[in-house]
This record gives C-alpha cells, structure tokens and sequence, in this order.
C-alpha cells in the first residue's frame, strides 16, 4: 500500500500543479449542460424529463477531454517505463492512476451536478439517486477510459480511437442504465421494476490495462 499511496500522492501534486486541466474539465461539463437548454428550449417540464441524460453524456463527454493524460505525460518523459520496471505491481500502478484520475475529474463533476440539475430543474426527491449513480458511474468511466488512455499511447490520432473504446465500453457495460433509472423514479418515487437489475449503475468488473499500458 505504500507504493500505491506514493503513486497517488505523487499524481494528485501533478494535477494540482497543472489546475487547468482539472478547471477545464469542469468548465466544459457546466458548459455543455447550459448549452442544452438553448437547443430544446426552457420547458420546465422538458428539462426535468431529460435532466438525468444531459448530465450523464455532459460527464461522459468531460472524462473524455482529460483522459489522453492519465498515462501520456508520464509516458512523454520516461517515467512510465520506470513505473513499469519498479518493485509496484503493475495493478497497482495503474489502480493509482486511475483514482488519481478520478479525484481530479470524477469528483469535481459529482460536486458540480446537483448545481446544474437545479438549473434543469430537476426535482429535488431525484438528486440521492442522481448523486449514488455518478458516484458509481464516473469511477467506472475512469477504469474504462484507462483501457483506451493506454491503448493510444504514441498513437498520433489517439482520441478517436480513445472516444470509440470509450463509448463501446459504455455500451457493453450498460452505463446509460442509471438515467434512465433516475427518470422513472422521479415519475414514480421509486425503482421502476421493468428496469433489469443493473439498472442502478453496478457494471461488470473491468480489466485493468496493464499489459497494454507498459
């Protein structure tokens, strides 16, 4: 466990030396989630009904912009191959990195949401549940997103290859579950039971990517 915490202490120093990324990664989910008030207007109703999806896509879309670093500057200057040729599993390694990753990112947008689901007016009784799925959802993003983040490294037109593994894990693992779920239980104050029990944000483990990223 110390070598997991070193890795961790040493990221989140990393991250907040470079705040940017981190600020750009929140201002683009407030960004995009204003956004989608413009295009299908200021119905009450309308933006309650899809409040739970903008959110999840707008968090989707966020992880995506700052996935590429998890392993690329490391793997820039070098100190990824001294990771790899450290006494650390490679499980472990890569474990850090991805909570890293999710304390700069993942967290943020979770603190961010119930702001911006006031704004699309969602009811109040809903955040709980809103608030359980991210908290479950964004961490599997991060594992997920890391599978691609190591797949591209030195690759020059990375992102694309990183949005498809993206939204292909997305769809295997049934992330887009949890909306849905957080809409019929604002309609009904309750689980909807034609959901398949998955449905609160639970997806299958994920392979860590260490065989890829080293």
């Amino acid at each position: 466990m110390t070598a997991f915490r070193a890795i961790l202490m040493r990221d989140l120093r990393l991250a907040l030396r470079q705040g940017m990324d981190s600020a750009m990664v929140v201002m683009f989910f407030v960004i995009a989630v204003v956004l989608f008030p413009l295009g299908v207007g200021p119905e009450p109703n309308t933006l309650a009904r899809i409040a739970p999806g903008v959110l999840w896509v707008s968090a989707l879309l966020s992880v995506l912009l700052s996935l590429d670093r998890m392993f690329g500057n490391d793997f820039e200057d070098g100190s990824l191959e001294l990771l790899a040729l450290g006494p650390a599993a490679l499980e472990i390694v890569v474990l850090a990195k991805v909570l890293a990753h999710w304390l700069v990112t993942g967290l943020p947008l979770i603190i961010a949401a119930p702001v911006l689901a006031v704004l699309l007016n969602m009811p109040a009784d809903g955040f709980g549940l809103l608030l359980m799925a991210l908290l479950l959802g964004t961490p599997t993003l991060s594992l997920i997103g890391a599978v691609g983040a190591a797949l591209i490294l030195g690759s020059r037109r990375g992102g694309v290859l990183l949005a498809l593994i993206e939204g292909l894990g997305i769809l295997i693992t049934k992330m887009m579950a949890p909306p849905m779920a957080s809409k019929d239980d604002l309609k009904h104050g309750g689980a909807d039971p034609t959901l398949p029990p998955t449905q609160p944000g639970l997806a299958p483990p994920v392979a860590f990517p260490t065989g890829a990223a080293y």
